[in-house]
């Protein structure tokens, strides 16, 4: 189907509801619903983002200015997911857990608003993923028009592109927790280093980092970049960056010569 028509359909079927809350990012996916939700009903549509400690602060930053940018009513609700129940033991099941909370959050939002329906940005080939949060969406009664439509993540950028968006090109921004391996217990402190070495390597003109803690202590770290990019880390750049996360507080930084890949499973490192 072209791409166009596809968007139009998203819109009609999205303008079928009196209102709709969008859980909203900042990323490509639930961008691309929000501003189709917004097409479709205009004021009748409300953002809600978590502000949690697993989310770095630029993504808050930028779903904020996408709101702000369009005019979109947006609520930022505070949630403290390494308060809720076992999610901080950092079982396999973390996602499921702290997903359950933000979209019961969310919903205590939607009603009170008297918005009867929640959405949320699952694309097609999550379908096709490890994601123990789907089961909490499911649970929780929200709606995947993405998923409804047919789109896939090519195709959501695709439409983004067609549509002026700047996110049509971001590259994907997992929450911090999921560069801490099963079983590692989750602390804001670590969380903190994470988010601040990621910051200062994007800094450096890389365009996607993972900050993983290999050690229970969260002091001993492998960095992966995306595998074209890898030849830009060369000896200076290697250094300086080593150096940088050695002030930080790590005790040891190495670099994963494979490269980024989304999901590493089969190396018993979290996914993300």
């Amino acid at each position: 189907m072209d791409i166009n028509k596809k968007y139009s359909k998203l819109v009609k079927s999205l303008s079928g509801y009196e209102s709709v809350a969008v859980a909203f990012s900042g990323g490509v996916d639930s961008t691309l619903l929000l501003h189709a939700a917004y097409d479709a009903l205009g004021h009748d549509v409300l953002a809600i983002t978590a502000h949690i400690h697993s989310i770095p602060d630029w993504e808050l930053d930028d779903a904020v200015s996408f709101c702000k940018e369009f005019g979109i009513r947006h609520i930022v609700e505070q949630i403290d997911e390494l308060s809720v129940e076992g999610f901080a033991d950092n079982p396999k099941n973390r996602c499921y857990i702290c997903k359950t909370a933000l979209l019961k959050r969310m919903w205590d939002i939607a009603r009170n608003e008297n918005i009867s329906t929640l959405v949320e940005g699952s694309n097609l080939d999550d379908k096709s993923d490890y994601r123990p949060g789907s089961l909490a969406v499911a649970e929780q009664s929200v709606k995947s028009p993405l998923i409804e439509i047919g789109f896939t993540k090519n195709e959501i950028r695709e439409a983004s592109k067609t549509l002026g968006l700047g996110t049509w090109d971001k590259q994907p921004c997992a929450c911090l927790s999921s560069r801490i391996s099963y079983g590692n217990r989750i602390t804001n402190e670590k969380l903190r280093r994470i988010e601040k070495a990621e910051r200062y390597i994007l800094d450096q003109g890389f365009s996607l980092v993972r900050v993983r803690l290999t050690d229970e202590s969260g002091l001993k770290t492998r960095i992966e970049l995306l595998k074209e990019e890898l030849p830009g880390f060369d000896i200076e750049i290697k250094k300086t960056i080593t150096d940088k996360l050695l002030n930080m507080g790590f005790i040891e930084v190495s670099i994963d010569p494979d490269g980024y890949q989304n999901y590493k499973i089969a190396k018993s490192v979290t996914t993300g």
